[in-house]
């Protein structure tokens, strides 16, 4: 279901009882809705939860800026390296206002949020800047874009760049897989065929691989959001694999740290991504922290 988000097209999946506790997922990098399993959203929805997941603008099957050109990302590096203005087609703030009007355009007035990686930046900004419109807020594997923080090795900054062998589904499908190995969970890898065909059907619902690298350039430009993290009050729970090559595990104590009454969610052998045995581990902790608004 597509619905009009702060002007603009945004692709929605609404799952759960219409009374249920809302509760907004939003994903990361490149990344589409289906990247939350189904098995987790069943989950959430016996919890209780009304489970909204959104396509980010520039993903999946939401609305997307192919106007605005393909960003050269060596030259953004480059600028970011050497601590120079960037300019983006857009910003993770304008990613944000796309979620906030999500939840204007159903109506919701106040909902529990639940961002992984790029999308736990999407969820910093919005619990910052309407901390009336948030009733909890679970971070998955994010950051809060300091410096001070350790960088993934150069060989997880290359895999991240690099590009499929060719435009054919089956090359897409590989090079996926190859980056979720790279980037996955040492203790949890997935099942090679069920990874296989679930890669299958996201490629076949969408492939945009010009809206990831302006994605790209949202999160680089966005840079420090520690000023954000103190203005944050809905009660918050930082989900972090200590195994995490990406954004490194010290991204998750920074954030508890810098957010009043935050609660640590340290997953041994969780690396970024969303193991299948870690789900029922991740719909605990989301119900568990959304309970704390209630307190």
């Amino acid at each position: 279901m597509r619905v009009v988000a702060n002007d603009i097209g945004i692709e929605i999946d609404d799952q759960g009882p219409p009374a249920g506790e809302p509760l907004l997922l939003i994903m990361g990098l490149g990344m589409q809705l289906t990247a939350w399993p189904e098995e987790l959203v069943r989950m959430l929805v016996s919890s209780g939860f009304r489970v909204l997941r959104m396509d980010n603008r520039d993903a999946g099957l939401s609305q997307g800026f192919d106007p605005l050109g393909v960003p050269n990302l060596p030259w953004v590096g480059l600028r970011h390296a050497l601590h120079l203005p960037l300019t983006a087609p857009y910003r993770i703030a304008d990613m944000a206002a796309d979620a906030l009007g999500v939840l204007d355009a159903l109506g919701i007035a106040r909902a529990h949020v639940c961002g992984a990686s790029m999308g736990g930046m999407i969820a910093q900004h919005l619990a910052a800047s309407h901390p009336q419109r948030v009733k909890s807020l679970t971070l998955m594997m994010t950051t809060s874009g300091s410096r001070r923080l350790p960088h993934p090795a150069l060989r997880i900054k290359m895999a991240l760049l690099s590009r499929p062998a060719g435009p054919e589904p089956a090359a897409v499908v590989a090079y996926l897989q190859n980056l979720m190995r790279v980037i996955g969970s040492p203790a949890y890898p997935p099942d090679p065929q069920a990874d296989r065909q679930r890669l299958e059907a996201m490629v076949a619902r969408a492939w945009r691989p010009a809206g990831t690298a302006r994605q790209i350039v949202a999160v680089v430009a966005d840079g420090d959001r520690t000023p954000l993290l103190a203005r944050i009050r809905a009660p918050t729970r930082v989900i972090h694999g200590r195994d995490d090559p990406l954004v490194r595990v010290a991204a998750g104590h920074d954030l508890v740290a810098r957010i009043t009454g935050a609660v640590a969610d340290i997953v041994p052998g969780m690396g970024h991504d969303l193991p299948v045995p870690l789900l029922p581990h991740f719909a605990e902790g989301i119900a568990r922290n959304a309970a704390r608004a209630a307190t």
